[in-house]
């Protein structure tokens, strides 16, 4: 997959291409269905299935005190492009000056000259250009005018209700990761540098790896039945555990600061990662403070325990 910072990185040879366009914060179910039906269409008419994503997200710039939390970091949502057949993305660099840019300018120089469109879906929703006065009949018009169509998409609903990133959001600070990952089509996750702990876990308890996290959005505190990969920066998944992972402050050890502890199920073979990515599939507990690194052990031991039962169980719905 070939990413492109801003539109004077694309080639003049690029395209034509098929685009769809957004945030994709957390590549969603709804997300995922849109590039798959840009895969499949690029196919069709011999084109490169491309995205145009933004960063940092709009609102930051627009509404800092209203910007949402991010469900993904900018590694994590070009890695879902690609494992969707996505081969191509163009970042734009959200700016106050890029806000007021028409919707005919924006499309002209963005999508026309950079990407040569060919077909752009977007959700029945899309609204772009400045102070998002652009519409699905502004697009329309403007694939009249410059010769691409326009195919709108549908949003996905679950129980009645349309699949949201805002939603996705809600369920995962509240710790409900099982409805979140069937929401993403893939476990919610983490994703960050090995970093070394205080060596508590080794000493006192089960070795653990500690995961430095850049995300904006974290679970409830809390252990979980977790999934760790290997996720070297630039590369799709590597190596991968069943893991279990406490996200807290180590209470029973006075901990200061949140953190992320992982105890891996598999055994680790060859070097420690530098990179990982953690994948919450279930919670099991709520953290506490035990009396003794015996008793926190020996509760350690019984989530572990409980893990490789959900582990065995969901296996084969796991894949890659």
């Amino acid at each position: 997959m070939r990413v492109f910072r801003s539109p004077a990185e694309v080639p003049p040879g690029f395209g034509p291409s098929i685009v769809t366009i957004g945030n994709f914060d957390g590549v969603h179910a709804g997300h995922r269905q849109i590039m798959r039906r840009v895969v499949e269409l690029a196919r069709e008419k011999r084109c490169v299935p491309t995205v145009l994503t933004f960063d940092p997200h709009p609102a930051k710039v627009l509404a800092p005190d209203r910007a949402p939390r991010l469900l993904m970091t900018m590694e994590q949502r070009l890695r879902g492009m690609e494992a969707e057949g996505i081969e191509g993305v163009l970042v734009i660099p959200f700016s106050a000056e890029f806000a007021r840019l028409t919707p005919e300018a924006f499309v002209e120089n963005d999508l026309v000259k950079a990407l040569h469109i060919r077909m752009v879906l977007v959700g029945d929703d899309f609204r772009f250009g400045y102070k998002q006065t652009g519409t699905l009949d502004t697009l329309r018009e403007l694939g009249r005018q410059f010769g691409f169509t326009l195919e709108p998409v549908q949003g996905i609903e679950r129980r009645g209700r349309r699949v949201s990133s805002t939603m996705i959001r809600t369920l995962v600070v509240e710790g409900r990761v099982s409805r979140a990952c069937r929401l993403l089509g893939s476990p919610f996750a983490l994703y960050g540098r090995v970093v070394k702990g205080q060596g508590i876990g080794s000493r006192e308890t089960v070795p653990t790896l500690n995961l430095e996290t850049a995300n904006e959005v974290l679970p409830r505190t809390g252990v979980y039945v977790t999934r760790t990969w290997e996720a070297r920066p630039g590369s799709n998944k590597n190596r991968i555990w069943n893991s279990i992972t406490n996200e807290g402050f180590r209470p029973t050890f006075a901990g200061e600061g949140l953190t992320v502890e992982r105890f891996l199920l598999d055994r680790l073979e060859g070097e420690t990662p530098d990179y990982i990515e953690v994948g919450f599939l279930r919670f099991v507990r709520e953290e506490r403070k035990f009396e003794t690194a015996e008793a926190l052990k020996s509760q350690i031991l019984r989530d572990i325990t409980v893990a490789k039962r959900v582990h065995r169980r969901m296996a084969k719905y796991l894949v890659g």
